[in-house]
C-alpha cells in the first residue's frame, strides 16, 4: 500500500519526531556525499544547502533519534563516488547514505550498495538512466527522476514551436548526458527532427576551440548538454568566436549555478529553451516555502537566489528518509525492512517539484517543467514556466518492451527515427 504525505501532514510528522525522542536512542549517522571539488564544485555545494535545509526543517531528528552527518567530498568521477562511499560506510559505520550527484557516480554507488546489505542508499540527484534501469539495487532508491525523464517536453517543442528541424549537439561525455541526450532525440526525432552531428567532450574541458570550429552552420539550433565550470567555459569561448547559434539547453545547462555565474556569457542564454525537474516562477505552495525556507538559512552571498535543482533533489531525498524513519520510530533492525518497504511506497505529494512516487525499480515517477531563460529586472536571470508535464515514468511514455531495445544511452544510442 502506497504511504501517502501531503503538505497537512508536515507539522504532524514534525512533532511526532520530537515526542519519539527519549534522549537514550542512538543517533542515526547519515552520510553525505556531493561534488565538492572539481568542475561540478558549484553544483555540490547548493546540493548541501538543500540538505541543510531539510535538516533545519525536521530539527535534527528522524524516528527520534538525532542526525549525526559524516560528510564525503567526490569531483564526479565513479572512483572517487566509491572511495567516499567506502570511507563513510566502513569506516565511520554510516546507517544511511544521501547521495551522489554524477551521473556515473550514481552507477557506481549503485553496485556498492549491493555489497552492503545493511545500509540503505538513498540518491542524491544522480541522473544517469542506467543507475535504476539496469540490474537496480534493492537497496538503493531514487527520489529523483533521471535525465531523460528530464527532456520530457523539450523536443516537441523545439521542433514544433521553435520550428527547429535540424540540430547538432555537444555533450559531456559521460552517462548523465548519454542519458539527457537520449531523452531529447527520442522526443525530437519521433516530431520529425533530425539530429545531424553529436559532438562529445571530456568532463572537465577547458578549451572548447576545436569543437567550436567544428559546429555546423547549416543547422537550426544545437542541443548543450554542459554544466557547470565546462558550461560556463563554452559559453565565454562560443561568445569570443562570435558564435549566434540558437541553443536548446540541456538540463544543467540552464541550472542556477549557470545562471549565477560570474560573468556576462551567461547572457547568450537568455531566451534559450530548457526543461528540467523544476520552474523559478513555478505557482505552488509547496515550491514556494521551500524557496522561502533556502533564502532564509543562507545569507543572500552564500546562496542562489533560488535553489538549483541539486539542492531540491537532496532535499527531497532526506525528507523522504525522515519521514520513513518517523515512521519505523526510527527502528532499522531486520535489515533495515520496514523502513525500505516505507521508501518504495512512498508517495511524496507536497514534494516542492510536484508529486513523487517510485516504480519498481525504487525510481521516480515525477513532474517535469519546459522553461525559457528570462532576464528578470533585477538583471539576474531565472527560469520562466512554459509547460508542466506530469506523471513522467523512466519509459517517456514509451512502451517497456520497446524503450528496452532502443539499448542503453551512448554516444550513438538512440538513432534518430520517427517511430521506436
Amino acid at each position: 500500500m502506497k504511504r501517502t504525505f501531503c503538505a497537512t501532514s508536515v507539522l504532524a510528522l514534525t512533532l511526532g519526531t520530537a515526542a519519539f525522542a527519549d534522549g537514550h536512542a542512538e543517533p542515526l549517522k547519515i552520510g553525505f556525499l556531493a561534488t565538492l571539488e572539481g568542475t561540478y564544485t558549484a553544483l555540490g555545494e547548493d546540493g548541501q544547502r538543500g540538505f541543510e535545509v531539510a535538516l533545519a526543517e525536521i530539527e535534527n531528528m528522524a524516528g527520534g533519534r538525532s542526525i549525526e552527518v559524516i560528510t564525503a567530498s567526490t569531483d564526479a568521477s565513479p572512483d572517487s563516488a566509491v572511495r567516499a562511499a567506502r570511507k563513510v560506510v566502513e569506516q565511520d559505520g554510516v546507517d544511511i547514505l544521501i547521495g551522489p550527484l554524477s551521473g556515473s557516480e550514481g552507477i557506481a554507488l549503485r553496485d556498492y550498495s549491493k555489497t552492503q546489505p545493511g545500509v540503505t542508499f538513498i540518491n542524491g540527484i544522480s541522473g544517469a538512466q542506467e543507475t535504476t534501469f539496469v540490474e537496480p539495487s534493492e537497496n538503493f532508491f531514487r527520489f529523483n527522476m533521471d535525465g531523460a525523464q528530464w527532456s520530457a517536453g523539450l523536443g516537441e517543442y523545439v521542433f514544433n514551436e521553435k520550428g527547429y528541424e535540424t540540430v547538432a549537439t555537444i555533450g559531456e561525455d559521460y552517462s548523465f548526458i548519454y542519458t539527457q541526450v537520449l531523452g531529447f532525440a527520442l522526443e525530437y526525432c519521433q516530431a520529425g527532427g533530425e539530429i545531424t552531428d553529436r559532438f562529445w567532450v571530456p568532463l572537465g574541458t577547458k578549451d572548447f576551440g576545436s569543437i567550436i570550429a567544428a559546429l555546423p552552420d547549416d543547422v537550426d539550433a544545437i542541443y548543450l548538454g554542459l554544466g557547470g565550470g565546462d558550461a560556463v567555459n563554452f559559453l565565454n569561448q562560443y561568445q569570443q568566436a562570435g558564435g549566434d547559434a540558437n541553443l536548446i539547453g540541456g538540463t544543467i545547462m540552464v541550472d542556477g549555478t549557470v545562471l549565477n555565474s560570474k560573468g556576462s556569457a551567461k547572457e547568450a542564454l537568455i531566451g534559450v529553451p530548457s526543461s528540467g525537474p523544476q520552474a523559478d516562477d513555478f505557482d505552488n505552495e509547496n515550491w514556494k516555502r521551500f524557496v522561502a525556507a533556502y533564502q532564509e538559512q543562507f545569507a543572500p552571498e552564500d546562496r542562489f537566489p533560488s535553489p538549483a535543482l541539486m539542492a531540491t533533489g537532496y532535499y527531497n531525498a532526506t525528507i523522504a528518509m525522515a519521514r520513513c524513519m518517523d515512521e519505523v520510530e526510527g527502528d532499522l533492525s531486520d535489515g533495515h525492512a520496514a523502513f525500505r518497504s516505507c521508501l518504495s511506497d512512498l508517495v511524496m505529494e507536497d514534494a516542492p517539484n510536484g508529486p513523487i512516487r517510485l516504480d519498481e525499480n525504487r525510481q521516480a515517477i515525477g513532474t517535469n517543467f519546459l522553461t525559457e531563460v528570462v532576464e528578470n529586472e533585477d538583471g539576474t536571470l531565472s527560469n520562466k514556466l512554459i509547460k508542466v508535464v506530469e506523471n513522467v515514468n523512466q519509459t517517456m511514455g514509451v512502451d517497456a518492451e520497446a524503450f528496452a531495445a532502443l539499448g542503453l544511452p551512448s554516444r550513438d544510442t538512440p538513432e534518430c527515427k520517427t517511430s521506436y
